[in-house]
């Protein structure tokens, strides 16, 4: 009976010792998974969306008529959409840099567009890119698609501060060969982490899109940025048959146009939709923005895009050059389906992602401001109280409705600039399209942008 009795008191007692250390594995797994939890809603993804030569108003939730753009529309449908939104360059490198940045391409070190050639420096390996600041928050960060920055080692995506990157380092590439699609034969270009790869004749938009799904389910589980910087609808004009087939009623080279959107808008579907199988849309901000105006250049058949109301394109300081679609979304956070009409720019996606996602700042002096109090209220004030471009010659500055175009160039060809017009001043308010030149009957407010403009100009020799 003793020893019968000492058994069952022995299993009791191993009974409740293994039942509180049960309880107690629980209770510390409870615990580190409420943990992970609290990160990672306190640590949102970020996705930015950035094309490439895409009009002003080249998607449907912008006015777009001829268009058929769901996926990029379902971004302001679930988010907020900027009607007053400016790239800070109209041409491709020096965008990329105020963007990623946060700075005028000037002080980036990126005044205009830099080389394609491999071997060739960019924009300065000191410059603090989104990708590092977030890096040294805990994120994971990712670039896919175009660069367009520099093409060595230290100016080179992992060079500055992405740990992965698979795309074309110059300013463009045939979609099949993955060849530099500009000047000079044999020129390939298309990189994984610095190491040259070949994927001969698969289409590259489809390519990043498996890029960037891959990305997404490989980093799920921690906070990841992914840069993902569409080469499109820039040149070669090179759509899937379907929408070729689509568009084959309009005329060209609108149709080859439009069907290069759609086919972009088909790949921004397929990654939002990877988004959403692994439930992470409301632990994630998209950012979407065209980096500057439609081409009007031989290679895109001399067209194709669209301004809409306004005056200029590509490498014009014209609002057709620099006012770009922009949205952000973050279901479940911001509001959702809403306009903001303050006028923001690309500069600013640096400091209001650091806001939204509780980053630092980088210890460096930028033009951008937080738009967060934008997105959070439609009532807000703008962040800035005027604004500055500048692409070699021509300079643009803009306080409230005022602008002011010094040494303009109109690559829309709507109309004749005269050596009058070296000094274009325009009331927004009443001219959109930048038609009337009221430099001469408005002496007091060109001297005040002049004198704002010769301010920035001292600032940035500092």
């Amino acid at each position: 009976m003793f020893i019968i009795s000492g058994i069952c008191s022995g299993i009791t007692r191993f009974g409740f010792l293994f039942y509180f250390l049960s309880l107690f594995l629980c209770l510390v797994l409870f615990s580190t998974d409420k943990a992970c939890a609290l990160e990672r809603s306190e640590k949102p993804n970020v996705i930015i969306i950035f094309t490439d030569d895409q009009g002003s108003i080249d998607l449907n939730c912008y006015g777009a008529k001829d268009l058929i753009t769901p996926h990029m529309d379902s971004i302001a449908k679930r988010g907020i959409r900027f009607t007053q939104f400016y790239a800070a360059a109209p041409v491709c490198s020096p965008s990329r840099a105020g963007l990623l940045t946060g700075k005028f391409p000037q002080r980036a070190g990126v005044p205009g567009n830099v080389s394609s050639k491999h071997g060739k420096s960019g924009m300065p390996a000191e410059q603090v890119t989104i990708a590092e600041m977030l890096k040294d928050a805990g994120y994971r960060t990712g670039h896919v698609g175009k660069w367009h920055l520099g093409y060595t080692e230290e100016t080179m995506p992992n060079g500055q501060g992405f740990d992965e990157s698979f795309g074309h380092m110059g300013g463009c590439i045939d979609n099949y060969s993955h060849f530099f699609y500009w000047n000079g034969p044999n020129r390939h270009d298309l990189w994984k982490n610095g190491k040259e790869v070949w994927h001969d004749g698969t289409y590259f938009p489809d390519l990043m899109v498996q890029q960037c799904q891959n990305y997404i389910k490989e980093h799920r589980d921690e906070p990841f940025f992914l840069y993902w910087a569409i080469n499109v609808p820039h040149y070669p004009l090179q759509a899937t048959d379907k929408w070729r087939k689509k568009y084959a009623h309009l005329p060209s080279p609108r149709n080859k146009y439009a069907a290069f959107v759609s086919t972009m808008d088909d790949c921004i579907g397929e990654v939002l939709k990877t988004l959403d199988e692994f439930k992470l849309r409301e632990d994630t901000i998209v950012i979407f923005q065209s980096d500057h105006g439609h081409s009007q250049e031989e290679r895109t058949f001399g067209g194709g895009g669209s301004a809409g109301p306004f005056r200029g394109a590509k490498f014009s300081l014209f609002e057709g050059g620099i006012r770009v679609p922009a949205m952000i979304s973050w279901p479940g956070t911001i509001a959702k389906g809403e306009e903001r009409h303050q006028m923001a720019t690309g500069c600013d996606w640096l400091p209001t992602i650091a806001e939204l996602t509780g980053t630092p700042l980088p210890q460096q002096k930028l033009n951008g401001k937080s738009l967060k109090t934008v997105i959070d209220s439609s009532e807000a004030q703008s962040p800035h109280r005027d604004f500055y471009w500048q692409i070699g010659k021509s300079w643009a500055i803009r306080e409230g409705d005022w602008k002011l175009l010094g040494n303009p160039r109109d690559t829309s060809q709507q109309g004749q600039l005269t050596k009058q017009d070296q000094l274009f001043l325009v009331d927004l308010s009443n001219d959109p399209g930048e038609k009337r030149n009221l430099a001469a009957s408005n002496p007091a407010k060109l001297e005040r942008l002049k004198q704002i403009y010769r301010r920035y100009q001292t600032s940035l020799s500092k």
